[in-house]
């Protein structure tokens, strides 16, 4: 038990109060006995004192680490180049002559030629005198070269990179000619007719064709090397309709309108539920245009009779493009449609007619049956002639002109009840045309034709029976 010591204020009963010398403390005890000039770390102040960092002259901790982060970026950098490098030198497989065979991608046809040895693998071709004779023993084609099927000439050997997947063929290269001056001389196509029937049409275009005469450089030889293009002869053909399965279908035509009776004709059409195809002729459309345009909103098909009813046959070259041109453009002009479907004045379109003008029609139709109503003999007469002579593909020949115009109208509702009656369906010569699977692949339009751009007009075909 502490006893109480003498009142150090001079009063009994107060709390003693206990007071050490600071020297008594440890950190007095320490500070006592540090040695001059060394340097102590002050906890009273903390680790954030300003003059504590400022007097340790110790390097950060965190900056001992910083060499191997540097290290760690440049084995990270070394590795990238060398997968980029890698990936940049990677081989690829490519089938040379059906067997595979790596290359390092990017190669080019050179680089694979020399590395496989090709070119003491197969033989250079000969270099060719211009009649053939060998001037230098393999002093042609180096090798014949093709990629996926496509001949590579050497010029484009150190060009053309491998990807991978290619097909590559090598060869012994061909034989080349010489550098010669070539003499060459067009061949003009000539015009063939073939088959028969009333719907006529440009089958084969005609191209012309070369012939060449070669002069060598270096042998100074001359040769006739004949006919190098053939000429492509242009082929009209000719056919009739042969619907499919030989079903019951045929086709009402209407020649030299628009006339007074159109109208009358039209009204007929649409009482019967049919329609049908109207060759218009030029003067007759600008007279009339508003009929012409009626034919149109009824839903019937429209071609050309030419401008006016004079033959084609026997015109000039000029003329004929006229009389064409200008019917079809006064069609256009009354009724909005452009038609290069042609119907001839009397059917009269020869040969000659086709080479000057085979550009502007698309097809030239006649007709199988003739209802004989520009005869004046009759509607009963014409009647008959249509319904006893009628199988499936016709194409039938009425008129529609104003002399006609009484026996026609008393006429065309007996020829559509007899075709009816008989289980045929009267369509439009287009869709008359679409029954007949391998004419319509043929002549996949018979209102539009363009003339291809390398196609001439052909010359008459010589006649064979010529003799001297």
């Amino acid at each position: 038990m502490r006893q109480n010591g003498s009142n150090l204020n001079g009063r009994s009963g107060a709390r003693p109060t206990a007071r050490r010398d600071l020297g008594q403390l440890p950190s007095g005890q320490r500070k006592r006995h540090r040695k001059p000039g060394a340097m102590y770390l002050n906890h009273s102040r903390g680790f954030s004192d300003r003059s504590a960092r400022i007097g340790n002259s110790r390097t950060p901790r965190r900056s001992s680490r910083l060499p191997y982060a540097l290290i760690a970026v440049g084995c990270a950098l070394v590795l990238f180049i060398a997968a980029v490098v890698g990936y940049v030198n990677r081989s690829v497989d490519v089938e040379l002559n059906g067997q595979k065979t790596a290359v390092r991608v990017g190669s080019t046809l050179q680089n694979l030629i020399d590395d496989q040895e090709l070119t003491d693998t197969y033989d250079a071709g000969d270099l060719l005198a211009v009649d053939d004779s060998v001037l230098k023993r393999h002093g042609g084609e180096k090798l014949s070269v093709k990629v996926d099927g496509k001949r590579v000439k050497q010029g484009k050997w150190d060009s053309r990179e491998l990807e991978g997947g290619e097909k590559v063929t090598v060869k012994d290269g061909r034989n080349t000619y010489e550098k010669h001056e070539v003499q060459a001389t067009v061949i003009e196509p000539k015009l063939k007719v073939e088959g028969t029937g009333a719907i006529e049409y440009v089958q084969t275009w005609g191209v012309q064709g070369r012939s060449e005469v070669w002069v060598g450089e270096q042998s100074g030889k001359t040769q006739d090397r004949g006919e190098v293009v053939p000429a492509t002869d242009c082929v009209v053909a000719c056919a009739s309709v042969a619907p499919k399965g030989n079903k019951k279908y045929v086709a009402l035509t209407f020649d030299e309108g628009p006339s007074g009776a159109t109208k009358q004709i039209l009204q007929v059409l649409k009482e019967k539920g049919v329609t049908a195809t109207f060759f218009l002729s030029g003067d007759a459309a600008e007279a009339s245009p508003a009929t012409a345009k009626a034919i149109v909103d009824a839903g019937c098909e429209i071609g050309s009779n030419s401008y006016s009813d004079d033959s084609l046959k026997g015109q000039d070259r000029e003329a004929v493009r006229e009389q064409i041109t200008k019917g079809t453009d006064a069609i256009k002009s009354a009724t909005g449609v452009k038609t290069m479907l042609l119907r001839a004045p009397y059917a009269a379109f020869d040969e000659q007619n086709w080479i000057d003008a085979m550009d502007l029609v698309s097809a030239v139709v006649s007709w199988n049956i003739d209802s004989g109503d520009w005869l004046l003999n009759g509607a009963d007469e014409q009647v008959s002639t249509v319904l006893d002579s009628v199988t499936p593909g016709n194409i039938v020949l009425l008129t529609d002109r104003d002399e006609c115009a009484e026996q026609t109208l008393e006429a065309l509702p007996q020829i559509i009840d007899g075709l009816i009656a008989d289980g045929y369906k009267i369509v439009t010569l287009s869709d008359l045309v679409k029954t007949d699977t391998a004419l319509s692949k043929k002549l996949t339009s018979l209102t539009k034709v363009t003339m291809p751009k390398d196609a001439v007009f052909p010359q008459p075909a010589e006649d064979e029976d010529t003799t001297e």
